[in-house]
């Protein structure tokens, strides 16, 4: 029963940080005046609707002041396995430069 309650614990947390990087993912887009569910769906054509991405967005609880910088969000999408959503942030970090 007690690996039960570790993997149980490890599951949660990744839950949570994953919801963290959600969050931080929807203010860098604030931040840069972009939809995050329009980068989403750039990254992901295939998938349906990101419910996680959707409760982030309704569930806003003021970020505002949290400045994310480019590199720390390429980072934390990388860390996390979202290679195809770097790359598009990467994109748009490209385009906003040359503005």
């Amino acid at each position: 029963m007690e690996f039960r309650n570790i993997d149980e614990q490890i599951i949660q947390k990744y839950r949570e940080d994953e919801t963290l990087m959600i969050r931080l993912f929807v203010q860098w887009c604030a931040n840069n005046e972009l939809d995050p569910q329009l980068l989403y769906k750039k990254a992901y054509p295939e998938q349906v609707a990101n419910t996680a991405l959707q409760e982030v967005i309704e569930d806003d609880d003021g970020f505002d002041d949290l400045h994310i910088d480019n590199e720390t969000m390429l980072d934390v999408l990388q860390l996390f396995g979202n290679e195809d959503l770097a790359f598009v942030v990467a994109d748009e970090i490209e385009r906003l430069a040359r503005k």
